[in-house]
């Protein structure tokens, strides 16, 4: 039986092994940090220490989101993912034995979450560039929407069955069944096989690949665009969920259960959503969604912030479930798709390092306000300042066309006449092109875009020169940092790419194409001068 275009990646049996993989692995998430939260408002009565829980999960992947996106770019994604999922087993069995001993402080249990953190901070831009390589480039926004889906059940299973085992068996039976589901995910990942990434070239240096990813990032308008968006976003709807405890404390009746009931509809608002995509997506554009998407959500919160009857906030935390992830998914697809293979888990790290920045100042910064003048109030002011700065940041388009990252054949070069070391560099490239003075104006502009290309593929350095003896003369030089280097920016060449030169070439006055030169640094140390 042929599925639903919402759930039609799942027929694809790599993609649905890795989809029940990554929900074991984030009911791991939510059940970790329900019962932390809720741990935390038994330890104490801070609005800020009971916030800080949310901080101390996603800090780490502000801190370690370049990291963790490089190494996932440069080693075995299938060993690294197994790997980041047993370090979060580890800490969720450390975390078990502790809550069973009673020995949880309220500073231990901000470091443990913390820890916790860090195994997600190295997990998720491993994912995230697993998912593009198993689904169809038309599938892509259908399985980041079964992603989210993933997530949000999650977030509907996990706080359920940590509610129940909370008000029945207590906290500590929490932590025990997360360590279980944590070895569970552990075994599912190691069962999936990866194909392997074939390249005739030494694997890039750690620094090295972490300079690339951001250059890339930085040179691309539309990743910037959806940086700047989902940080701004994730800044006002975190206090939401940073102070969902308190809120449901503040309901009549407010309790385990309370707390449970509203991160469940949270969750199930997200779902109803996502199944939703394939038809609203007919209707909204990219850009559409997030503004939106970010008003209702700043709506709902506030809502239900201000009500004080559970069969209020119930609805209002699912109409926020519904526009926060109508946001975010938004936000993912539109970077996945901004992102060629392989700088895509650098990018994407980067991405969620502005996403969980976002959060975890937001949970701070609200759960002081909270602390100040009250948890309604908190979330009332964040949700006036979504709206302020959604106003402010709808000039930064997410939208764009989608752009062919396949691989392609970067110009041919003649072969080196002289010895050449992998490591032997600089390496500056030269390409002369005759231009016509009515072109000139064309010319520049399309020189800036492909100054952006050589850029986010790697180079170092780019400029543009005017023969000053010899009118309508350019060159065009760039500079990699060596020799192999170089190799390697050639093959990141895609088929945008080649249409960008065919573009550049169409504008050279000449029989030939431009012609193209390699020069290499001198190995050899300069002369003494005494």
């Amino acid at each position: 039986m042929k599925l639903p275009a919402a759930l039609a990646p799942l027929e694809g049996p790599v993609f649905r092994g890795l989809w029940f993989a990554w929900l074991a692995a984030n009911m791991t998430m939510w059940m970790n940090d329900v019962a932390a939260a809720w741990l935390m408002t038994t330890l104490t009565a801070s609005p800020v220490m009971v916030a800080l829980v949310q901080t101390a999960s996603t800090l780490p992947v502000f801190l370690l989101g370049l990291p963790s996106g490089a190494l996932a770019d440069i080693v075995d994604r299938r060993l690294y993912f197994a790997a980041t999922q047993l370090w979060v087993s580890l800490v969720a069995l450390l975390i078990a034995t502790l809550a069973v001993a009673g020995m949880l402080t309220p500073s231990l249990l901000l470091l443990l979450t913390f820890l916790n953190g860090i195994g997600l901070a190295m997990r998720w831009p491993v994912f995230s560039a697993i998912v593009p390589e198993v689904v169809e480039r038309d599938r892509l926004p259908a399985a980041m929407a079964l992603n989210g889906i993933s997530m949000n059940m999650s977030r509907v299973l996990g706080p359920v069955a940590a509610g129940a085992l909370l008000a029945s068996l207590g906290t500590a039976s929490v932590f025990v069944l997360n360590a279980l589901l944590a070895g569970v995910a552990f075994v599912l990942i190691l069962r999936w096989r990866s194909m392997a990434r074939t390249s005739a070239l030494p694997g890039e240096r750690f620094v090295g690949a972490m300079r690339v990813g951001l250059q890339h990032v930085r040179q691309s308008p539309r990743m910037r665009a959806v940086i700047v968006r989902v940080f701004l976003f994730f800044l006002q709807s975190s206090a939401l969920l940073a102070l969902l405890p308190l809120v449901a404390l503040r309901l009549h009746g407010g309790g385990a259960g309370t707390f449970t009931l509203l991160m469940a509809s949270l969750g199930a608002g997200a779902i109803f959503a996502a199944l939703m995509f394939p038809r609203w997506r007919q209707r909204f554009n990219r850009d559409q969604f997030v503004t939106t998407g970010a008003l209702i959500q700043a709506i709902a919160a506030a809502l239900a912030a201000s009500v004080t009857e559970v069969w209020l906030a119930v609805p209002a935390v699912f109409v926020a479930g519904m526009a926060w992830i109508s946001t975010a998914n938004t936000l993912s697809v539109s970077a996945q798709l901004a992102l060629p293979n392989w700088v895509r888990a650098r990018g994407m790290a980067i991405y969620q390092m502005a996403l969980m920045a976002g959060t975890a100042f937001g949970a701070m910064a609200f759960g002081k306000l909270a602390g100040m003048f009250g948890v309604a109030e908190a979330i009332a002011a964040a949700s006036v300042f979504g709206v302020l700065v959604l106003a402010w940041s709808r000039r930064w388009s997410v939208e764009g066309a989608d752009v062919d990252y396949s691989p392609a054949v970067p110009r041919a070069a003649a072969e080196p006449a002289i010895p050449i070391e992998p490591g032997d560099g600089p390496v500056m490239v030269t390409v002369e092109y005759q231009v016509d003075e009515a072109d000139v104006p064309e010319f520049t502009a399309l020189m800036q875009l492909t100054r952006a290309a050589r850029l986010r593929q790697g180079a170092l350095s780019w400029a543009l020169f005017r023969d000053t003896a010899q009118p309508g003369r350019w060159v065009e030089h760039f500079v990699d940092e060596n020799w192999i280097e170089h190799q390697r920016r050639l093959e990141r060449f895609t088929a945008e790419d080649a249409e960008l030169r065919a573009r550049r070439t169409a504008l050279h006055r000449g029989s030939e194409p431009p012609p193209l030169r390699r020069f290499v640094a001198n190995r050899e140390a300069p002369p003494h001068r005494g």
